[in-house]
């Protein structure tokens, strides 16, 4: 395959993954929680013709010499952790976190998933919940007859029960961090698993060594910014089309070839 064929067809293949990404991000805009993607690009390798500093004469090197790039390849796709909008919701279930960190939720497999999703609800043992039934760990009960449940910055779950003078406490909310939050391994609804390159999830009271701390009657929204990503789409289409362009130009030109020979 001409070399300009087959550069060309690497550019449309990387366009092609950038925009499914950007398709993801917008469709996602009023995800509770949900963290862009970001495609990462680098170039392939190059054919050497001739190295630089090669001995033009007896006196005299190659300042440069010629080197031609192969094309471009994904090298993968990240999630951005950067802080979405903070929705006041005055649901005294709802949380979000301020800052780094996430919720650990069990499946029903007792495999430990995280995610920035802070809609929780009870269910009929009063377990606090997430939106697919799954418990928050470490596990808060509600009693049935609590009139008002409070959530401090750092956690702390306290309710309001009929007949006691004082809120009793049902245990504390901790949040997860983890080295490389990057590295997460993206599972749908909103959730993620670790990696080996995640590294281990450090559990923390929030608000301390550097974790977010917690805001109830909140939930965070999506960090997508809809004009950035309208502008990311209108370049990527316009990258796209040039790669289009230059197959064309090189069938053009190897035609001129066969015509000629």
């Amino acid at each position: 395959m001409h070399s300009a064929l087959w550069i060309s067809k690497t550019g449309m293949a990387a366009q092609d993954a950038k925009m499914t990404a950007i398709s993801n991000n917008l469709a996602n805009i009023n995800t509770v929680g949900f963290k862009r993607d970001r495609v990462v690009f680098e170039d392939l390798f190059y054919s050497v013709d001739k190295q630089a500093g090669t001995e033009t004469t007896e006196l005299n090197e190659h300042p440069t010499g010629i080197q031609l790039g192969n094309g471009v390849r994904v090298v993968g796709t990240e999630k951005v952790f950067t802080q979405g909008n903070i929705q006041n919701t005055n649901q005294q279930f709802d949380l979000a976190i301020l800052g780094d960190g996430f919720f650990q939720i069990e499946n029903s497999d007792g495999e430990l998933l995280y995610t920035r999703n802070g809609q929780f609800q009870t269910n009929s043992d009063g377990q606090l919940v997430n939106t697919q039934g799954y418990p928050l760990i470490p596990e808060v009960v509600i009693p049935q007859e609590a009139t008002l449940v409070s959530i401090t910055a750092d956690g702390v779950v306290s309710a309001t029960i009929p007949g006691q003078v004082n809120p009793e406490d049902l245990g504390q909310i901790t949040i997860v961090k983890f080295m490389n939050p990057a590295g997460l391994s993206a599972q749908g609804g909103n959730l993620f698993i670790e990696t080996e390159g995640s590294g281990e999830a450090v559990e923390l009271i929030a608000g301390t060594e550097g974790s977010g701390q917690l805001k109830q009657g909140a939930l965070e929204g999506s960090n997508v910014q809809v004009v950035e990503e309208m502008v990311d789409m209108i370049a990527t289409q316009r990258a796209y089309e040039m790669s289009a362009k230059m197959v064309s130009a090189a069938d053009e030109m190897l035609q001129y070839i066969a015509q000629q020979s």
